[in-house]
């Protein structure tokens, strides 16, 4: 199987530099920034918080035909660039092949179905954070498992994942898996806010104060709508909130049983107010302020979060502190 991954940006370096050091054939067609960078650096140097570390030798092209070759075409841009993504994709994708979105929000997949008509068109979700750093180092700072939609094409790519030290399953319907992501997701932007590791925003009830309100708000409105999300933690979402609203020691006690997390963690919206680039609120907490007005009702929490976010873009990150962000939500 040869895989390609259409967007070389952090989660698609680092998930194809996986597989390509166990031995996979993948072909990443990426910015010409980020291949330069690789370039200049010998390699992409991937890094996790258990400590694997290798530095993997890796060609990213900019020509998208290079894809035409390959047999599953894993789709890793940012949510706002999937339509164009899709065009391009029309023109080189072989019919034969499986395109497979691995980017955050609920909607990417369906987007990516509408350019490519015979092709066929899964979702998958990433659960862990990949944090892009100078000298073309791509360090993967959470844990969990890979998801993808199951078919014939996903079954082979997860075992190859699998082989490449990446934990990966698939599942028949992945609806609520994307949903229960896209709740536990709520936190990027407060991260983004806060400007401060992810241990370190969790470490401080007062911004996990923020992300309760967040989450609980997003669900309340996410069930209304039909919909029974799937956390990809081992707590259910009640005693999750319950933690993340209580003290520091009783958290510290609860968060064993959530996905690990290194110290140098931090969200790829934060990464994006640092580097100016345009942020994916929109496909996270802006999809529940756009579904809770389909629903005719409101998301005050989040609709707030997205207009502090949209503020911050094309500057760097607010550095908000757990008090000020309660107050410009409302909680206080």
């Amino acid at each position: 199987m040869i895989v390609g991954i259409f967007g070389a940006g952090a989660i698609g370096v680092y998930v194809g530099g996986r597989l390509a050091a166990s031995g996979a054939r993948v072909v990443l067609v990426g910015r010409p920034s980020v291949a330069d960078e690789i370039a200049r650096a010998g390699g992409a140097r991937l890094t996790d918080y258990r400590g694997f570390e290798q530095t993997v030798a890796l060609e990213v092209r900019t020509d998208a035909s290079e894809l035409a070759k390959c047999d599953v075409v894993i789709v890793t841009v940012k949510s706002a660039d999937t339509v164009a993504a899709a065009e391009t994709l029309a023109k080189v994708v072989a019919p034969e092949s499986t395109v497979v979105s691995l980017q955050n929000g609920v909607r990417n997949a369906s987007a990516l179905r509408e350019k490519l008509a015979g092709v066929k068109v899964l979702p998958a979700m990433v659960p862990f954070n990949v944090l892009r750093q100078e000298g073309a180092r791509f360090h993967q700072g959470t844990g969990g498992a890979l998801a993808f939609e199951r078919s014939t094409a996903t079954e082979e790519l997860a075992r190859a994942c699998r082989d490449a030290g990446l934990e990966a399953d698939t599942h028949e319907d992945l609806a609520p898996i994307q949903w229960g992501k896209l709740l536990v997701n709520l936190n990027n932007a407060i991260n983004a806010l806060a400007g401060v590791p992810i241990q370190a925003m969790l470490a401080d009830r007062g911004y996990r104060r923020v992300v309760a309100a967040c989450v609980e708000e997003a669900d309340a409105i996410v069930r209304r709508a039909g919909m029974r999300p799937k956390l990809p933690i081992k707590v259910p979402l009640p005693v999750m909130l319950a933690a993340l609203r209580a003290p520091d020691w009783v958290f510290a006690i609860a968060a064993r049983a959530m996905p690990p997390i290194d110290p140098l963690a931090r969200s790829s919206m934060w990464d994006d107010l640092e580097r100016g680039r345009r942020t994916e609120i929109q496909a996270l907490n802006g999809e529940v302020v756009a579904l809770a007005r389909r629903l005719a009702t409101t998301a005050p929490v989040n609709a707030a979060i997205v207009s502090l976010i949209e503020r911050a873009e094309g500057s760097r990150s607010p550095k908000m502190s757990a008090n000020e962000l309660a107050r410009a939500v409302g909680l206080e």
